[in-house]
């Protein structure tokens, strides 16, 4: 069992990799098994075409993307329960532009082999969170705010790095490698956001 999940395993990381440098149409599954270090068959024996394999990334992609979300939860303070989602966010857009990219254009395209995560996982865990957002507003723990529209400019904010990486290195001159601009941006993204969702006395 455990040698069928490393297999697995192997397979999803060295098809992320394939795809986030040459997307769907451009990856081969030759390419994807040689990275891998399997053969074609025995590829074939875990995924049945490349579109399973492709779908397979992007909801492992979903699911890593979606998990500093799913810490949000009534009792915490809310302030630093968003000030560590901005800075988990970001470092993922460091660590893994490619990913966010590859994540990024299939939405772009409508997520044709995605919409059903997006139209049921990920809309469950939006409303659950947007009902603790609620929550922390009713408390008079955050200004009033449209919970929506708050994680949507998180989402926008912090994956912009990533998504739009090569116009912020021509116009900053910069990326998140490096550590002065990383914390920079995530000292600049903290105000912006904070300072707008405390609650004014």
């Amino acid at each position: 069992m455990r040698h069928t999940e490393r297999k697995r395993s192997a397979i999803l990381e060295a098809a992320l990799a394939t795809f986030s440098q040459y997307g769907l149409h451009g990856a081969s599954i030759d390419q994807i098994a040689s990275r891998a270090d399997v053969s074609k068959t025995n590829l074939f024996y875990y995924f049945s075409n490349k579109e399973e394999l492709y779908t397979s990334v992007l909801s492992y992609l979903l699911d890593l993307w979606l998990q500093p979300l799913m810490a949000f939860t009534e009792d915490q303070d809310p302030i630093d329960a968003i000030r560590d989602y901005i800075r988990v966010k970001l470092e993922f857009s460091r660590d893994h532009p490619a990913e966010s990219r590859l994540f990024c254009m299939e939405v772009m395209q409508g997520a044709p082999l995605l919409l059903n995560q997006l139209q049921q996982p990920l809309h469950d865990l939006v409303e659950n969170k947007v009902t603790v957002i609620r929550a922390w507003i009713d408390q008079g723990k955050l200004a009033p705010i449209e919970p929506y529209h708050l994680i949507f400019s998180l989402w926008a904010t912090t994956q912009h790095y990533a998504d739009f990486r090569v116009q912020v290195e021509a116009v900053a001159g910069k990326t998140l490698d490096d550590p002065d601009f990383f914390q920079e941006t995530l000292t600049s993204l903290e105000k912006l956001v904070l300072d707008g969702l405390r609650p004014r006395n």
